[in-house]
């Protein structure tokens, strides 16, 4: 059974930072690209940031470059988000996914809250 939990959410200031885990199992981890999206109430959710099985290339969302890193632990099952510098408009919910070949991102977690209160 394919499973993906997220952890680490909660409220933060406005410059403060949050490190967000994802732990998965039920599959290959280790050669899955992953990736976090999120969502605010009434907005479609957006990608974040994406790792190949490497991690030797990633991709961010503009509004987030040099403040989120992505990073893997295969060893663990595990992705993570580091997020320094937060802003108000980060906040949301925060989802993990895993990519299926040729199927994209069929594979979530269920979410976790960011606050970030100005």
């Amino acid at each position: 059974q394919v499973q993906l939990v997220e952890s680490g959410g909660g409220l933060v200031q406005a410059g403060g930072s949050l490190r967000l885990s994802c732990a998965a199992s039920g599959f290959t981890f280790s050669t899955s690209i992953m990736a976090w999206f999120r969502q605010t109430p009434g907005k479609e959710r957006e990608f974040v940031a994406s790792i190949n099985w490497s991690s030797n290339s990633m991709s961010y969302v503009d509004s987030v470059k040099g403040r989120f890193t992505i990073s893997r632990d295969n060893a663990k099952n595990t992705l993570y988000l580091q997020m320094s510098s937060l802003k108000p408009e980060d906040t949301g919910v925060y989802y993990c996914a895993a990519a299926v070949a040729f199927k994209g991102y069929t594979r979530w977690g269920q979410g976790t809250q960011v606050t970030v209160s100005s």
